[in-house]
């Protein structure tokens, strides 16, 4: 006789031996050698396979972000670096994996985290706290009052990115110069690189992203983003394997008619119909060729083919200019011609 039970690993075979009659719910624990595999042997192969998934992925993050730093030069010995945290998934995985590579780095360098508390309502103020203490990682909490200014300056239905991510900008900058930071480290990863570069090609006309590494306008402060080579999908599953406490955004995390949103749902269609384009995005980011763009700041297309040091005309010589005097070319008198037919033996009687 063999029945079977649900449990939570999977169907698992069970057995009843001749003379037992297995009542509901009971599980053999002594299997014949014509079970499957014994109950512990099942879920065992299973935990297994999990560890190894985890691992894998986890390993494969790690090497993401540490051909990352090295690609870009983003850490150095003694650098001091401020990890933004905002509670979401990304900045979470960033810590983590900086923490990993700091154990086994070549080089020494100092982690702070940092999160800003921008008053939103039911921000639970004791979970990032809770949890970096557990964790034994200096952190920083600064309040700022961003919440009530956005939702005060931006009329209702507009968009609150803008304004938000310069009020916060502008507090960790401050926060940076006052204690000696060297590097601000960000949860940027690889989908928002391309996202970024879709929103300013669509909307902005410019071809731009927001680059691994990047000198703040005031050349003040050095922003790194360890996590751009790291998938979205590897970094969501990633949280939610190591059971990181998310904390969701009231302000950005709630507008559904977002550009970024847009453009996100556009790369997520792209990459189910045609799997791998979005790394063919990335990848192109890192092999730009200005002779064949259009930017005159980027390639001399004036010196290109010249044959004459002579200066050219600009736009308003061509559009609007006085035409060039052309040269006096001098008239020689034609000879006669005849007026009698040619019959082509001429040419026999000369």
């Amino acid at each position: 006789m063999r029945r079977r039970l649900r449990l939570a690993y999977g169907v698992i075979p069970v057995t009843g031996k001749p003379g037992y009659n297995a009542a509901p719910g009971d599980v053999d624990r002594h299997p014949s050698p014509t079970s499957a595999f014994p109950a512990r042997t099942v879920m065992t192969v299973v935990d297994r396979k999990q560890d190894f998934e985890h691992n894998k992925l986890a390993k494969r993050l790690r090497r993401q972000a540490g051909q990352a730093i090295a690609d870009f030069g983003m850490i150095e010995e003694g650098d001091k670096i401020m990890v933004c945290l905002s509670g979401g998934k990304d900045s979470y995985t960033l810590l983590d994996l900086l923490l990993q590579l700091q154990a086994k780095a070549p080089v020494r360098f100092e982690l702070v985290a940092v999160n800003l508390d921008q008053k939103q309502p039911d921000f639970p103020e004791h979970v990032l706290p809770d949890y970096l203490g557990a964790l034994g990682v200096d952190f920083t909490i600064l309040e700022q009052d961003t919440y009530s200014v956005v939702k005060r300056v931006v009329p209702e239905g507009k968009t609150m990115c803008s304004l938000c991510s310069r009020l916060r900008r502008g507090a960790l900058y401050t926060h940076a110069t006052r204690h000696g930071f060297t590097k601000i480290a960000l949860g940027h990863h690889r989908d928002d690189i391309a996202a970024t570069f879709l929103m300013n090609l669509f909307f902005h006309a410019k071809l731009a992203t927001m680059p691994p590494k990047l000198l703040s306008d005031d050349g003040q402060h050095v922003v790194i983003r360890p996590l751009a080579y790291c998938k979205e999908a590897d970094i969501a599953r990633y949280a939610q394997l190591r059971g990181f406490p998310i904390i969701p955004c009231n302000l950005c995390g709630s507008q559904e008619n977002l550009q970024r949103k847009q453009v996100g749902r556009l790369l997520a269609e792209w990459e189910r119909t045609a799997p791998g384009r979005v790394d063919q995005i990335v990848r192109a980011l890192g092999d730009v060729r200005p002779s064949q763009l259009a930017d005159r700041s980027l390639f001399d297309f004036h010196a290109l083919g010249r044959h004459s040091a002579a200066p050219l005309p600009d736009t308003h010589a061509w559009l609007a200019g006085e035409p060039v005097e052309k040269p006096h070319v001098e008239l020689h008198s034609l000879p006669q011609l005849s007026t009698h037919a040619d019959d082509g033996l001429g040419i026999l009687m000369s």
